[in-house]
């Protein structure tokens, strides 16, 4: 078998089998087959695509392609939730404990922050003390003590994606389905967890912003799952404003508690309830969907589930008096309105920019390698469908570096347009994929399930 034959192949718009996909996987991992040789696979394959068997294939070759993680000392279906990445997306920290206090265990590894979108692991590393480089029988026992950890993810976790995605990063073949899917659902399946709710993200602030193309990117992985033997289902959401208010690591930090305290309303509460009552449905914790939103609510108006995220907090090394004081929290020096230029109503938003202007004082990266400031970011003030005076204040940003300022505000301007009239606004949930299929919702209230 060689490498070449195999690249030709999918040139040609030929499925490729199980075997030369194993091959050509494990022969890149190893060195045997050179950078070169898999950029003009990842083309072929992002050119003329892959069927629903190879996309399983490759997943699962990438799965293997380093350790992976055994969760069956831990009692119980064991579930976890994961969004393809958007702005203000502090669904983690809020569904990982509500589904836990319910009763389901919640083993997640996550990533760092990346572009415009924020990390769930650099939001919990705002927290003093928070160690999220838990070894395997750390995280294994925050699981069963508690019922939920949230950890980084291991160096030796599936190295066939980290190595691809560094090749498809500056070859242009990030921009294709059966690529996003296999390396999102790789890692998923190699860290060991039952049963998988996955959040798509479909809109100006998502790596997908065609819905159609959402759909099709949840649909792959649905398969991927169900294929791999795991309980998984998708959601597709709306990324055309950003989820919450605040956008920044400790900022976000301090709103997913504020939800969990059951003292703010708006869609990332609503949103990270109806996850959460997915992640018990998909794990068989319940029933039926209203029977789970209700247990969820249950667990978010009791208390109960700002006490898991309390344990896990200390389980993990962080203080948990950071629940009641914020001031534990990094805080930026300057506090800096930015406000409307004219009245109107808030028409549209281009989400991806107010990551960006975000990312632009500190709170993201451009590159791996950069450091990031916990403390700064910005905290919107009007939403979409909002009617605004000149003079109103769009948003605060917190920042320590005044330099840096300047340019995050006219972007943060140039995202945000005020028109005379209100535009209709699309549902938060769009739709979901399970095995049986998919399902495209019309209305806001096809949500309540």
């Amino acid at each position: 078998m060689r490498a070449v034959d195999i690249i030709t192949k999918k040139r040609h718009g030929e499925a490729l089998t199980k075997e030369e996909i194993n091959f050509f996987i494990e022969g890149f991992v190893n060195g045997s087959i050179p950078d070169y040789q898999a950029s003009a696979l990842l083309m072929a394959i992002c050119c003329n695509g892959m069927d629903s068997w190879e996309i399983v294939d490759l997943t699962l070759a990438m799965a293997n392609s380093g350790k992976t993680v055994d969760l069956s000392p831990i009692k119980g279906v064991k579930v976890d939730k994961h969004s393809t990445g958007g702005v203000g997306d502090t669904t983690t920290l809020i569904t990982a404990p509500l589904a836990a206090a319910c009763g389901v265990p919640v083993a997640k590894m996550a990533g760092r922050g990346l572009g415009h979108t924020g990390g769930t692991i650099d939001k919990l590393e705002s927290i003093p003390g928070f160690r999220t480089d838990l070894s395997m029988e750390e995280f294994i026992q925050s699981v069963e003590t508690v019922g939920l950890a949230v950890a980084g993810q291991s160096k030796d976790l599936v190295p066939a994606d980290k190595m691809l995605y560094e090749l498809r990063d500056v070859t242009g073949t990030v921009d294709s389905i059966p690529l996003i899917a296999s390396s999102i659902m790789s890692k998923k399946i190699a860290s060991g967890s039952d049963a998988i709710v996955l959040d798509v993200k479909t809109g100006s602030g998502a790596f997908m912003q065609s819905v159609n193309d959402s759909f099709l990117l949840a649909d792959a992985m649905v398969k991927i799952g169900v294929r791999a033997g795991r309980k998984v289902m998708a959601v597709i959401t709306d990324m055309d404003q950003p989820l919450g208010t605040a956008v920044g690591n400790a900022l976000e930090v301090r709103e997913a508690i504020e939800v969990l305290k059951n003292k703010q309303h708006g869609p990332l509460r609503d949103l990270s309830i109806y996850l959460a009552a997915h992640m018990l449905v998909t794990a068989e914790a319940c029933g039926s969907l209203e029977e789970a939103l209700n247990k969820v609510k249950d667990a978010l108006e009791t208390g109960e589930a700002l006490k898991k995220l309390g344990d896990m907090i200390e389980n993990q090394g962080g203080d948990r008096a950071v629940l009641d004081d914020y001031s534990l929290l990094p805080s930026a020096e300057h506090i800096i309105p930015v406000k409307a230029e004219r009245e109107g109503y808030i028409s549209s938003i281009d989400t991806y920019k107010v990551g960006l202007s975000s990312q632009l004082i500190g709170a993201g990266r451009s590159k791996k390698e950069d450091n990031i400031d916990a403390a700064v970011g910005l905290v919107m003030y009007k939403r979409l469908g909002d009617q605004v005076q000149k003079g109103d204040i769009l948003a605060e940003f917190h920042v320590n570096d005044l330099n840096k300022f300047d340019e995050a505000s006219k972007i943060f301007m140039e995202a945000i347009q005020i028109r005379s009239a209100r535009s209709k606004l699309r549902p938060l949930v769009l739709g979901l994929v399970t095995k049986h299929g998919i399902q495209k919702f019309g209305a806001v209230s096809d949500m309540e399930g």
